[in-house]
C-alpha cells in the first residue's frame, strides 16, 4: 500500500487515525479555505476537506492523502470557533437544551483517484445553567473548538446524547474512513 498522509494538524484527528491502527505521517495543508457561496454545512466540509487533500497531494502524488474538515451547525447555520469568551457563551446558550448537527467531510486522494464523503451526527445538549456555561468557559477548552465545546474533553458533561458516530463529533469518522481506505 502507498504511504498515507493526513493533511491536518489536528491533534484529535492524529489521535483517532492512530487509534484505528493506520500508519501515516502528518503534513498540514497550507490552504486559504474558500467556502462556496450559499453552501450547506455538508457541502462546506466536503469542499474544505478536498481543498486540503489537493494541496498536500500535489506534492505527494504517489501517496494516499486524507483531508478532513468538521463543523457544528445549529438550524443549518455553521458555528465556528469562538472569537472570544463572550462569543463562546453565546454559542453555548444557543446550544443549551437543543439538538444540533456535527458534519465532517473527508476527501481521500491517490493519484487520479478521489473519494469524498460526509458524515453527520446529531448531538443533543443538556439544558445548561449560566453557572455551568461560565464554569466551562473558564476551563478555556471551548476557545479552539467549533461550536465552543469538545465532546472528548470537559465538554462531555454538556451532552445529553448523540445519534450517530461519536468519533465524527471528535473530528474524524474513523470507521467509515477505514472502510474507504481499503478501496485504495
Amino acid at each position: 500500500m502507498a504511504d498515507i498522509i493526513l493533511a491536518s494538524a489536528s491533534p484529535r484527528r492524529k489521535e483517532l487515525l492512530t487509534l484505528a491502527g493506520v500508519d501515516f505521517t502528518v503534513k498540514a495543508a497550507d490552504v486559504e479555505e474558500v467556502i462556496p457561496e450559499n453552501a450547506s454545512p455538508d457541502e462546506v466540509v466536503m469542499s474544505l476537506a478536498l481543498q486540503k487533500a489537493q494541496a498536500v497531494s500535489k506534492d505527494n502524488a504517489d501517496c494516499i492523502v486524507i483531508g478532513s474538515d468538521t463543523v457544528v451547525a445549529l438550524d443549518g447555520v455553521i458555528l465556528g470557533k469562538p472569537k472570544d469568551e463572550e462569543n463562546a457563551r453565546e454559542m453555548l446558550i444557543a446550544l443549551s437544551g437543543r439538538s444540533h448537527t456535527v458534519y465532517t467531510g473527508v476527501a481521500i486522494i491517490h493519484g487520479e483517484k478521489t473519494k469524498s464523503f460526509c458524515e453527520a451526527t446529531e448531538v443533543v445538549f443538556n439544558e445548561l445553567s449560566q453557572e455551568e456555561i461560565l464554569n466551562y468557559i473558564a476551563t478555556k477548552e471551548p476557545m479552539d473548538k467549533a461550536g465552543a465545546y469538545g465532546i472528548q474533553g470537559k465538554g462531555c458533561v454538556l451532552v445529553e446524547k448523540i445519534v450517530g458516530d461519536y468519533f465524527n463529533v471528535v473530528g474524524l469518522p474513523v470507521s467509515r474512513l477505514y472502510k474507504e481506505l481499503k478501496s485504495f
